[in-house]
């Protein structure tokens, strides 16, 4: 939902919540939004939000909603906002963060602060009795304020990555921002630093020699100082036993192991190109494909989990389907160019995974009659498996579809795969698609999610195979380091209309930004 560029717009009226109760994308951009803040407008929790955008408006404090003052007097209850990903404050006239917004969106990845009136950072953004608040934070942006100070407390942002804080009133750096265990990126240019050799290094050097000149202590400092730094090492050396890994594993494990690779259309000598025609735009608009190369699903139970993890992300993120449909495949049996088209229930023919070739209203008919049979045998109204999502289709006139070069339907979202393209064991290169009615930014945010969780699964799967070995290794002691899987490589596919005019491009520069705090993505 949008509703942006709208003046005459000062608050929003009581009951969005409760009548959206579905909805991820929320933008209020460049209205008049305070300083009364949001009014009753979200008047209750939205569990399924994921981008929220208020930038531009008039804002004097962080909203009630949003765990403002306001709501910090009353009772702890559960998040507002339990997926919210990206929270954009920036262009308003924020003076301060309230205390709540850690308990309002737990799983905060992106907060833009960008052009308010803020004076100090963190400040109340992190709330003193909490543990661990914002685990997977890692971008904050916060120039063009007036922030005279930042806080040693930044450190407490554990996945922090990116940071932001050019053009303030800031004079000195606190030396815990090397404490920070995961900043790879960080603006501090236009702020008059009393250090000029520092105020030289935030102009013209990376942030590695920055961090590393605050690590240090800076230039000229005495035996105190050097106490001191020995102190906060002791420290951060606590805190890495605490958390389980030294820093040498989390660098491993992040540049190793849970890393994908993006190979770009101009580095493929042979792209995969999915042609859309003009006849899915009434029956399911959007589509996001991608190719990903290196999965490993051969040992143990590892394409019983990932065919789990697809199942679990159908049930969650997607809705049950009802918002986006997963597919898979096994690339080598993909036959390019792919079409994704519309045909009629009687004309479209497919073999559904474990099924022979047949008719989509016949299958469809077939399905119907399992789902009946089933609920008579279980005598309860629940039904499972494909049976729940044949009220998806009621309706259509034309039924959506993936076909291959030789016309083949090898993909009926919501409803099924083909046979032909089924995953097996050896499977080592993947065709991924998310399709949706509802929103191209929903495909891509799937596609995100699953790419991630894949990874995952990969990573798991190296490490169950680093421990089990022969009876005659059981008792031997390895010295070695942990093998290092090869980063997975996802490719870049087009989605372009039938004259060739590009739709979409996945995974493009602004793509894997939602799990950028959890996935290495090398582009």
């Amino acid at each position: 939902l949008e509703l942006s560029c709208c003046p005459a717009l000062r608050e929003l009226g009581p009951g969005l919540a409760s009548s959206l109760p579905a909805l991820h994308t929320l933008v209020l951009r460049g209205n008049g939004l305070g300083p009364a803040g949001l009014g009753a407008g979200l008047g209750g929790q939205l569990p399924a939000l994921r981008i929220l955008d208020l930038s531009g408006n008039g804002l004097e404090e962080l909203p009630a909603a949003l765990g403002g003052k306001a709501a910090a007097e009353g009772s702890a209850g559960p998040a507002a906002f339990p997926q919210l990903r990206s929270l954009n404050l920036s262009g308003n006239r924020l003076r301060e963060l309230g205390p709540g917004l850690a308990g309002a969106a737990p799983q905060l990845q992106s907060l833009l602060l960008s052009g308010n009136r803020l004076r100090a950072l963190p400040g109340g953004l992190l709330p003193p009795a909490a543990a661990g608040p914002f685990p997977l934070l890692s971008r904050l942006e916060a120039a063009d304020n007036e922030v005279e100070e930042l806080g040693a407390d930044i450190a407490a942002l554990p996945a922090l990555k990116s940071l932001d804080v050019a053009n303030n009133h800031l004079r000195e750096l606190p030396a815990a921002l090397a404490d920070c265990p995961r900043l790879k990126e960080a603006n501090f240019r236009g702020n008059q630093l009393k250090d000029k050799r520092l105020e030289k290094m935030v102009n013209g050097c990376q942030t590695k020699a920055i961090l590393e000149y605050l690590r240090v202590g800076g230039r000229g400092k005495g035996k105190g100082e050097s106490t001191r730094e020995e102190a906060r090492k002791k420290k951060r050396e606590k805190q890495q036993q605490k958390d389980g890994r030294d820093g040498e594993q989390e660098e491993l494990e992040e540049a190793s192991k849970l890393l994908v690779k993006v190979l770009h259309i101009s580095e493929n000598p042979a792209p995969l190109v999915v042609k859309v025609t003009p006849g899915v735009r009434d029956v399911r608009a959007f589509i996001v494909c991608c190719v990903l190369r290196g999965v490993s699903l051969g040992p143990g139970n590892a394409l019983r989990r990932f065919l789990s993890l697809q199942t679990k992300l159908h049930e969650d993120l997607c809705e049950k389907r009802t918002v986006a449909t997963i597919a898979t495949h096994d690339l080598q049996l993909v036959k390019a160019p792919l079409t994704y088209d519309v045909q009629p229930p009687d004309q479209l023919k497919i073999t559904p995974l474990g099924r022979k070739e047949i008719k989509a209203k016949d299958l469809l008919r077939q399905l119907q009659l399992e789902a009946e049979e089933q609920r008579k045998q279980k005598k309860r109204q629940n039904i499972s498996g494909l049976h729940r999502y044949l009220q998806l289709l009621d309706g259509k006139d034309n039924y959506p579809c993936l076909l291959d070069a030789e016309g083949a339907v090898i993909s009926f979202p919501p409803i099924t795969n083909s046979e032909k393209t089924k995953i097996r064991k050896d499977t080592r290169d993947l065709f991924l698609e998310v399709t949706s009615d509802s929103s191209l930014q929903i495909c891509k945010d799937v596609m995100d999610t699953l790419i991630l969780k894949i990874a995952e699964l990969n990573r798991s799967t190296l490490e169950n195979k680093e421990h089990s070995g022969s009876d005659d290794d059981s008792h031997a002691v390895s010295l070695s380091p942990p093998a290092v899987s090869p980063p997975l490589v996802v490719e870049q596919v087009r989605v372009v209309d039938m004259d060739g005019n590009l739709k979409v491009l996945y995974p493009s520069k602004t793509d894997l930004a939602t799990v950028s705090s959890l996935l290495t993505v090398l582009r």
